[in-house]
């Protein structure tokens, strides 16, 4: 199985090299497709591997910046080549990744684990700070557009931009030296009286070889999961408006697309008890996409003509303070169960409902 895991990446990326830029038909499709969810589920045994090797909570953070990063590369090539039309693509995609790591990956990740061990314990000082900072984040950059007025529409003036780009980029660098040195404790997986969790005993770490082996083939992988996802693209929108659905929806579909390592990754997490670890994921991933994504568009708003629409829509907005309640109950008794999952995936099937019928 470990070979199959070390072509996937390979076999995937040149798949990706030979369907890049072209018109591919039905069948290229629905094997692109096979490879795509292939490169996904490589990418979460690497990471695992990785994480295995450097401990939490490095582990998580590794996979959190990786998709990240790759994720905006893919919001500015689709901005270059949309135009007008892809005004909102940022926004789109950047709301969509904050909704389904907070409500999806975390209230999945509650929900396996309490089923499994009635309740999940986890550290509520390391994750209500991350969640504080993710509200944060959101707020300055998502829903302040919507109500400045030095821009006609939901746009920041350039000034504004660069203030949200350096707010962003300083709080996710706070966060980062919080979670990694400061105060690494708070991130680590808890026993139920909150004493830190040991590792698996049963389980060797991986050399220092086998884990950068992984660290590449992982970071090979989450290039071809985005790239493939972009190939699959034009049949997606496809998809989307032959079924009615708004343009923006593709936006949300790709986003799923390139969360889903994460999401089986947390997933996985949680059914060995390592919820902090799965809200480690959540709560990272939704800080990293707004903390790297909004200064590298800022960046790059210097020479990509298309508008930059940050600003959310009244019924995104509801959906975001909704959320940001349900999560900081959740979080602050430092325990959950099924019901508090529940509930953030019901937040979450809303979410999806409302983009495809606004």
């Amino acid at each position: 199985m470990t070979r199959v895991w070390q072509a996937a990446p390979v076999v995937s990326l040149v798949a990706l090299a030979a369907t890049w830029g072209r018109d591919i038909g039905i069948v290229v499709v629905v094997l692109v497709a096979v490879l795509l969810a292939a490169a996904v589920l490589a990418a979460v045994h690497h990471a695992e591997v990785v994480a295995h090797r450097v401990g939490e909570p490095f582990g998580s953070l590794v996979l959190a910046v990786s998709v990240t990063v790759i994720e905006v590369s893919l919001i500015v090539t689709l901005m270059l080549s949309g135009g007008d039309e892809a005004a909102t693509l940022a926004r789109d995609t950047v709301f969509a990744a904050v909704m389904i790591t907070v409500n999806g990956i975390m209230g999945l990740s509650l929900l396996l684990g309490a089923r499994r061990f009635t309740f999940v314990h986890f550290n509520a000082e390391g994750t209500g700070g991350a969640l504080a900072t993710v509200a944060a984040l959101a707020a300055l950059t998502l829903v302040l557009p919507t109500f400045t007025t030095g821009e006609p529409g939901p746009e920041f003036t350039g000034g504004q931009l660069a203030f949200a780009a350096v707010a962003s980029l300083s709080l996710y660098a706070a966060f980062v030296v919080t979670q990694t040195v400061r105060h690494r404790d708070f991130f680590l997986p808890v026993t139920k009286e909150g004493e830190p969790l040991a590792e698996d005993e049963h389980a060797d770490p991986p050399t220092d070889r086998e884990a950068v082996t992984s660290l590449v083939l992982l970071l090979l992988s989450l290039v071809a999961v985005v790239g493939l996802a972009k190939v699959e693209s034009p049949a997606i929108e496809s998809g989307v408006l032959a079924a009615g659905l708004p343009l923006s929806f593709v936006g949300v579909v790709i986003a799923l697309l390139v969360l889903l390592p994460e999401t089986i990754a947390a997933a996985n997490a949680a059914r060995r008890e390592r919820i902090q670890t799965s809200l480690n994921l959540a709560m990272g991933s939704a800080m990293a996409s707004i903390g790297l994504t909004i200064p590298t568009l800022a960046v790059a708003s210097i020479w990509v003509p298309t508008p930059l629409h940050l600003g959310l829509g009244p019924t995104q907005i509801v959906l975001l303070g909704i959320t940001t309640i349900a999560a900081v109950l959740t979080v602050v008794p430092g325990r959950a169960t099924r019901l508090q999952g529940t509930v953030h995936l019901t937040l979450l099937a809303a979410f999806l409902y409302f983009s495809m019928a606004p």
